[in-house]
């Protein structure tokens, strides 16, 4: 069938940069999820979106110019019931062949299971997929992701921003149609001012170089290299180098469609703010890249990306460093304010702060925090860690009281930061301070937990207030609703506990927290002359949250490349350790590569299920083997394989040497094997049975104590 490559371009007014990729992503999706429903054949690989600040693009490959044949079958009426007494066509039946446009013979049967049917079946031509396209475009700009559509002029339509011209070429011949009150063209638009003229399109191989020749860089791709590449020139020029982040990037090739960096700089007295606020306004605000010298302290260059190769570069450099100005002095000033207060007198106004209305103020909740960390605290000592309590306790009044300052106010992503910095500048202990800062580590994907024992306690103290608080009084996450962001909270708590190394009771932790925080919450209750509620399961509630925790750890191990079955293998145990689980599951990944590992789990698999029947049956299934009652010969055998292995056993599992314990179990395999092969567990003996079923346990328990084996692949380990 012929093909030819199809061009779409929807021309509008500056779309939000934001949601841009977003935008021009799901637009494509639309068009091809389009020509695949209508069953128009293309090149899925050549598929991609492109896109600028005035243009949404779809570019698709060998895109087929018909559809295919269709082949339509329409049911009629039951054939019992398609005919009266007397043989004559019922009025059904007639009325459904002539809607059909055919005779009651010319229509066929079709024999279901529940009984045989009148169809009409006809071949309908495809249509072209010209004719196609229109429809196919808007259906895809109707399912874009816009949640504040717009009206312009005096036009019915809506959309995301207003729309100005419309390409939409199939090959080189333009497709006959119109879309948000736009009549396809092949006329583009270069940039707005270095070629406000038309652009002849004359089809989609030569639209981004025709493009490129108007100053536009429709390629997002190539707008991103081009901006990384100007500003890495620059700063080397400043004599320091630029940070580029990824977000920053991905939001600065959407507001540009000619990039060019322009090298500005600001007054150094600046520098005595602390540079994270300065680092923020500019990124955040101005979408500017600071520079940083060899040392990576900030310096007092940054560089801003202008939309034009402007002749005089001097003014815009001058406009840049005008906006960012007023933005410095004021974070000054709320600098140089904030210090003259002492952090610690700003706790009374926590108390005024509403954290949650069923869980009181903010100061409530240090409250809770602080009984917690010093729980937490004394349990890290009791493991071995150092840690000073009382640092613990002024680190935890602390916590809070930086978001009642001006800095923060202004900036609420600093919180945590200013914190640190206005401890440290008025003498509180280096672990103190750092510890305002670190606990709310991991802030993010991929960022790293705290570190220091002070921060370490207040971050897993601070975690759990909020984990206990949110589901004391039922507010767990459900769907994508997740506003005091507990999965993220869950899993940071659980990777405090394992990456720092903290061998914690979690499952008490949890029950202490959840106890504090409903304690909090019926005072509260009462105190506010609320409805009472029904009864208070907190055993309950303790158990969901231990295993919604448990449950964030799937995907963070999946990551790290072990399968999810390894992974259920350890969790069905639910060790309150969360260090100890992960020392399990490592062990378990190292078992699972044995050649021995998928035979001991089937062996596994069906003792469970041996065991299970059993108990069904009302059998007791005990620990005591009577040597004397065995067979000899395979049953024997096996006996003194589990002597032998329980003698190493209790040494390996008393020091939790998980890998050696179960590579020492791996040698069971043959003695395991060859007894499922030679012996009969369900024995006719009464007494011969209840011995063997006795002997399977103590092994399955033997296994058990690390991982349920028995969930591990049975074919092929790994």
């Amino acid at each position: 069938m012929d093909s030819k490559n199809l061009l779409i371009e929807l021309g509008t007014e500056e779309l939000p940069p934001k949601a841009l990729d977003e935008l021009a992503i799901a637009f494509c999706t639309g068009v091809r999820d389009g020509l695949q429903k209508r069953g128009i054949a293309f090149d899925a690989d050549s598929a991609h979106p492109l896109w600028s600040p005035r243009r949404l693009v779809v570019r698709i490959d060998a895109v087929a110019l018909e559809q295919p044949e269709q082949s339509l079958e329409r049911r009629g009426p039951a054939v019992n019931a398609a005919f009266d007494a007397s043989g004559a066509p019922s009025k059904a039946l007639s009325g459904f062949a002539a809607s059909n446009g055919c005779t009651i013979e010319q229509l066929e049967k079709l024999e279901t299971d529940k009984g045989s049917w009148f169809v009409y079946r006809s071949v309908k031509p495809g249509a072209s997929t010209a004719s196609l396209l229109p429809t196919i475009i808007d259906e895809a700009l109707k399912a874009l992701p816009i949640p504040k559509p717009m009206r312009w002029s005096d036009l019915d339509y809506l959309f995301v921003r207003p729309v100005h011209w419309l390409v939409v070429l199939l090959g080189d011949d333009v497709v006959d149609g119109e879309v948000l009150g736009q009549r396809a063209d092949r006329m583009s638009r270069g940039h707005r001012f270095h070629h406000p003229q038309p652009v002849w399109i004359a089809n989609a191989d030569s639209y981004i170089e025709s493009l490129r020749a108007a100053h536009v860089l429709v390629d997002p791709e190539e707008r991103q290299a081009r901006i990384r590449a100007e500003v890495e020139r620059v700063g080397g020029a400043l004599g320091g180098r630029a940070r580029l982040r990824d977000e920053l990037l991905a939001e600065v090739r959407n507001l540009v469609e000619w990039p060019v960096a322009i090298a500005c700089s600001f007054d150094r007295a600046f520098l005595q703010v602390p540079q994270e606020a300065l680092i923020t306004t500019m990124e955040s605000n101005q979408k500017f890249f600071p520079v940083f010298d060899g040392a990576g302290r900030l310096t007092e260059h940054f560089i801003g990306i202008a939309n034009i190769d402007s002749r005089d570069p001097g003014e815009i450099r001058k406009g840049y460093e005008r906006v960012i100005r007023p933005r410095f002095a004021d974070a000054k000033f709320f600098f140089d304010e904030d210090l003259k207060t002492p952090l610690g007198d700003h706790q009374a106004a926590l108390a005024n702060v509403t954290y949650q209305a069923r869980l009181g103020s903010i100061w409530d909740k240090v409250g809770r925090v602080s009984l917690l960390a010093q729980v937490v605290a004394r349990r890290m000592q009791d493991a071995g860690v150092a840690i000073e309590i009382p640092l613990v306790e002024r680190a935890v009044k602390l916590s809070k009281c930086d978001l009642l300052t001006r800095m923060v106010g202004e900036f609420p992503e600093l919180q945590g930061i200013m914190g640190r910095t206005y401890a440290h500048a008025q003498g509180e202990p280096a672990e103190v301070s750092n510890a305002l800062d670190q606990f709310y580590a991991p802030r993010f994907a991929g960022d790293a937990i705290a570190s220091g024992s002070v921060a370490q306690a207040l971050a897993i103290a601070e975690k759990l207030d909020t984990l206990a608080g949110m589901f004391a009084i039922g507010q767990k996450p459900s769907g994508n609703r997740d506003p005091f962001s507990l999965r993220r909270n869950a899993l940071g708590l659980a990777r405090t506990l394992i990456e720092g190394a903290l061998d914690l009771d979690l499952d008490a932790l949890v029950r202490d927290a959840i106890d504090r925080a409903r304690l909090d919450a019926e005072r509260i209750g009462l105190d506010s002359k609320s409805k009472p509620e029904p009864a208070f399961d907190g055993r309950a509630v303790g158990a969901e949250l231990f295993q919604f925790v448990l449950e964030r750890l799937r995907g963070y191990y999946a990551d790290q490349g072990i399968r999810s079955e390894v992974f259920d293998a350890v969790a069905t145990l639910k060790p309150t350790s969360l260090l100890d689980f992960d020392r399990r599951l490592r062990a378990v990944v190292v078992f699972s590569a044995l050649p021995e590992a998928a035979s001991l789990a089937a062996a596994n698999k069906r003792i469970a299920n041996i065991l299970r029947q059993a108990t069904e049956k009302g059998i007791a299934i005990g620990h005591d083997v009577d040597d004397a009652a065995l067979e000899a010969g395979a049953e024997r055998a096996l006996k003194e394989a589990l002597d032998a292995a329980y003698a190493d056993f209790a040494p390996l599992a008393g020091r939790s040497a998980y890998v050696e314990l179960l590579t020492r179990l791996a040698a069971l395999r043959a003695p395991v094997d060859a007894f499922f092969d030679a012996v009969m567990v369900m024995s006719e003996d009464p007494a011969q049975r209840q011995n063997r079923l006795n002997m399977l346990n103590v092994l399955r328990g033997m296994f058990t104590r690390v991982a349920d084996v028995g969930l591990l692949p049975t074919s092929i380990a790994g």
